[in-house]
């Protein structure tokens, strides 16, 4: 059994790794070094329709100074090992979230639930509800040269509204009677209610414009590759029984 879960786990992890990474450099990356340029102050908001305001928020195109731009650069990867990084890690994470969802399909199973390619792409949907979609909606993904609240605050929420989510729709699916589903709608709700972590005030220096557009991207790359992990996975886990 453990050997059935890590190897259909991480083989399909893996692939729908490197799925995401192609998705990543076709429709996100272009978007992420544009926000970069805005980061390190190359290119400046509404800078051809007079200088921006400076405040004691902003970056370095409110105030013109690209003396550290330079510098910011030389510092930055080679393009070869930022992409080759970015496969690289972009396959160990969906190869985790490869194992997780096995894992799922074996307790699914131990209560009796067959989980073959179908089922598998259900459950990729969910995962991507879970992870990406419903996190998103009270935590934006963030684009380079855009601010955020306090990290460790974002990440103890984000937590919490992943395992809400996941445990929420669990119960949708499989609790079959108003008692869970009522539970279900509480746990999806509970995290938004409480509401993510929050700015005072925003000074980012890229485009809402451009962090608009990384976030459709992004949740639109993640709904692919989870629908195609949990599709491989759930043929993978099916394959010993139909041989």
């Amino acid at each position: 059994m453990i050997k059935r879960m890590l190897t259909g786990g991480i083989l399909a992890g893996f692939a729908a790794g490197l799925l995401a990474a192609l998705l990543h450099f076709a429709f996100v990356q272009d978007l992420i070094l544009l926000g970069e340029q805005y980061e390190y102050g190359d290119l400046v908001h509404f800078g051809g329709a007079g200088e921006a305001p400076a405040t004691g928020h902003d970056h370095m195109a409110a105030t013109g100074d690209h003396a550290a731009a330079p510098e910011a650069a030389a510092e930055e990867p080679s393009d070869f090992n930022r992409n080759a990084l970015t496969v690289i890690f972009t396959c160990l994470t969906y190869a985790s979230y490869g194992i997780l969802l096995v894992a799922g399909f074996a307790l699914a199973e131990h209560f009796g639930r067959r989980i073959g390619a179908r089922e598998g792409l259900l459950w990729g949907i969910a995962g991507f509800v879970a992870f990406q979609l419903a996190p998103a909606m009270g935590l934006a993904p963030e684009l380079p040269g855009t601010v955020a609240a306090d990290l460790s605050a974002r990440q103890v929420w984000w937590l919490g509204t992943v395992l809400a989510t996941g445990t929420g729709i669990a119960f949708f699916a499989y609790g079959g009677n108003l008692v869970t589903a009522i539970l279900g709608v509480a746990l999806l709700a509970a995290p938004h209610v409480i509401g993510a972590p929050r700015l005072e005030e925003y000074y980012g220096t890229a485009p809402p414009e451009l962090g608009a557009a990384f976030s459709a991207n992004v949740l639109g790359v993640g709904l692919v590759t989870w629908a195609v992990l949990g599709w491989l996975a759930g043929r993978l886990w099916a394959e010993p029984e139909a041989g």
